[in-house]
């Protein structure tokens, strides 16, 4: 049995920094989500990254495409609103996105997944190939994927650093240290505060440990048959990439059959939200 807790009105809110959190119940979780943008077509569902809550998309990501699609964002099981306990694989989190995608009532969406988002939307790619009509994966790579092991050290290192600098530490994990890379870096952060109510909690630090688990698992499996994903794929990624290294962001493209990669320059893991503007024009021009 599903219980719903969403607006029934035709119109969602217009704007990330108001649009209200609600909740529905898929399979015993409560999932805290937003949804924005037009009531009508294929809905775009947001997969996020490591340790992230509601409150970590770009406003100008979620605004910029909710003027022309239905955004839904939400967390994962056991993170921010979120109830239950963090799974520990990227299969156990695709799982439960489908299932949220389905308690809303979908038959078919497409995925926005960047960075942990990205390894999730390949496996419902893979596994529920009738829910997706379209795919956009920014800063991931494919299992198995070289260097995507290393996220858990590269991650307490820059945390560490952001604690010494008193600066975010996606400050160091999502851009690069060049001047272009500080700069964007600050913006992003900046608009980040922009919503000033009805905030996500912080995930916890058993949570977190949980998704470096299975984004540690995902960098150790043996590479999955990704030509079996025969949906349109656009594939993205800053060229300095720290986190999941770029090379696997070109491997992933040339293995997905109907793939278009996008490399920005000066750009890290968070190349999206650096190049906000054409990142959200190119989204639109390809849904």
């Amino acid at each position: 049995m599903t219980t719903v807790h969403a607006p029934t009105h035709a119109a969602l809110s217009t704007t990330w920094k108001t649009a209200p959190t609600h909740t529905i119940n898929a399979g015993g979780v409560e999932f805290a989500y937003r949804q924005l943008g037009p009531s009508t077509g294929v809905p775009v569902v947001f997969l996020t990254h490591l340790a992230a809550v509601l409150d970590n998309w770009d406003p100008r990501v979620v605004d910029g495409i909710a003027a022309k699609h239905r955004v839904i964002t939400f967390d994962n099981r056991g993170v921010g609103a979120s109830s239950g306990t963090t799974p520990t694989t990227i299969e156990e989190m695709a799982t439960d996105a489908v299932a949220f995608i389905r308690a809303l009532g979908f038959e078919q969406v497409d995925l926005f997944g960047f960075s942990m988002g990205g390894m999730i939307a390949q496996v419902i790619a893979r596994e529920e190939p009738q829910l997706v009509r379209k795919m956009i994966i920014a800063g991931t790579g494919p299992a198995g994927g070289e260097g995507i092991e290393n996220v858990t050290r590269i991650t307490y290192v820059d945390v560490a650093r952001g604690v010494l600098t008193r600066q975010d530490a996606k400050q160091f994990l999502f851009f690069t240290r060049t001047p272009n890379g500080r700069r964007a870096g600050k913006e992003f952060l900046a608009r980040l505060e922009e919503r000033m109510s009805d905030r996500d909690k912080a995930i916890s630090v058993r949570s977190f440990r949980a998704q470096l688990k299975a984004i540690h698992r995902w960098g150790q499996q043996q590479p999955a048959d990704l030509a079996s994903i025969h949906h349109p794929v656009l594939v993205m990624n800053g060229e300095s990439d720290r986190m999941v290294p770029t090379k696997n962001t070109v491997e992933l493209a040339r293995r997905l059959p109907n793939s278009e990669l996008v490399i920005y320059p000066d750009a890290g893991h968070g190349g999206v939200f650096q190049f906000h503007e054409d990142f959200v024009t190119r989204t639109l021009e390809f849904l």
